[in-house]
């Protein structure tokens, strides 16, 4: 299957770019790298802007879809989401922050895509999930109460300090106050907070580590760098670590390699880390957040044994939604192998590292490489015998 490449500031430049490289192995194709330029996601699946293929006819896999619909959905979700892949995975690779934002709820979709469809393209809300693929930092939900307010009680942020607790309206209030915050008080700020020794900041002494770096990336007067570093959590996650973001969930990505899966949708609310002129409106920003704080153990989603897996090499990361779940086959070379029952429902699979051979209902047999992307139909059991160490992900509904 043949899957589609993504433009941006942020992505990761030539080679640096785990998108990239997974692209450009896809035999068949005329992808290559260029190493002046910044690749920052490769899509799989079949929402309309960027659809994937089948190699072998070049047909859209949509179309596939649509004309096989029982053979390689099955009854059990074409009942639930008709032909169209209720999921949309990812590989994004990052050099820089991604900009501040959340993902519209099902309500506010189908509004802003009646409005304007153009920027809207659907009606789909988006939780989705962030799996690490190298070293993934992360700005995610908000912090506890107690560590905003140590923050606001820091000089440069005092006239921000609420009379009393910090309460779900208030952390609003003072959200929506500091992205309206104008450009020249905002580099105060910034530069106020600089000034003050990593001991007033105790563990959170990682602001000053990350607002030079931000101020880099996005100048002195950005208001995301405001709400990322005195509200947001702040995560490192190491390969195999994954989080999950809810809809109408405050999130940034700031650096790494990821496997990326959510519903299916491309809307999005950005208010931080991109020109003043391309920043959606703050107060509906702000009026769709979910206000609830998350200790950052919290943010995580931790993977478990897959029940479809015969020989345990198999996890299973779970999101709280009905559009897909994430598995993760890991192999430690030649010898190993791990077959995966059927699943009742279409799936799309990624080699994201080594090569292997994969048996498909006990007679179909396909090379495995790094990068090589396929579609598994309904009800179909795989084989997957490793050449050297492998990790394999794949999306799933059922």
């Amino acid at each position: 299957m043949v899957e589609g490449e993504q433009n941006y500031p942020w992505g990761k430049q030539g080679s640096k770019s785990a998108a990239a490289r997974y692209a450009a192995t896809t035999p068949g194709t005329d992808f290559k790298i260029d190493e002046n330029e910044r690749y920052a996601e490769m899509w799989m699946g079949t929402y309309p802007t960027t659809p994937s293929y089948v190699l072998a006819t070049n047909e859209l896999l949509q179309d596939v879809l649509d004309a096989n619909r029982e053979a390689l959905i099955g009854q059990q979700v074409l009942d639930r989401f008709g032909t169209d892949l209720p999921f949309l995975p990812k590989i994004l690779s990052m050099s820089k922050a991604l900009p501040l934002q959340l993902h519209p709820n099902r309500d506010l979709a189908a509004k802003l895509h009646k409005e304007d469809p153009e920027k809207y393209g659907d009606t789909n809300h988006k939780p989705e999930i962030g799996l690490a693929l190298s070293k993934f930092e992360a700005f995610a939900g908000f912090k506890q109460s107690k560590d905003i307010m140590a923050l606001l009680q820091l000089e440069p942020l005092k006239e921000h300090l609420p009379e009393g607790d910090l309460t779900p309206e208030g952390l609003k209030t003072l959200c929506s106050d500091l992205l309206k915050l104008p450009e020249d008080k905002v580099g105060q700020i910034q530069s106020g907070l600089a000034q003050i020794s990593k001991s007033e900041y105790g563990h959170q002494a990682y602001i000053l580590d990350l607002l030079p770096r931000l101020q880099e990336q996005y100048s002195a007067e950005d208001n995301g760098t405001l709400v990322a570093l005195i509200c947001m959590n702040y995560l490192i996650l190491q390969p195999g670590e994954a989080i999950y973001v809810p809809a109408d969930g405050i999130h940034a990505w700031l650096s790494g390699d990821i496997v990326e899966c959510m519903a299916r949708s491309d809307n999005v609310l950005n208010v931080g880390f991109c020109p003043r002129a391309d920043r959606d409106n703050i107060d509906l920003f702000t009026n769709t957040l979910t206000f609830k704080a998350s200790s950052v153990q919290e943010m995580y989603l931790q993977p478990v044994p897959s029940d479809k897996s015969v020989r345990g090499k198999t996890v299973d990361y779970r999101p709280e939604l009905s559009e897909f779940n994430l598995l993760k086959t890991s192999l430690a070379g030649p010898n190993d192998f791990d077959i995966v029952s059927p699943i009742q429902g279409p799936s799309i699979m990624i080699v994201t590292k080594g090569k292997a051979r994969l048996t498909a209902a006990g007679k179909q047999v396909v090379d495995l490489d790094e990068g090589w992307v396929f579609f598994v139909g309904q009800g179909v059991e795989i084989k997957i015998e490793a050449r050297t160490e492998l990790e394999v992900y794949r999306a799933y509904v059922e």
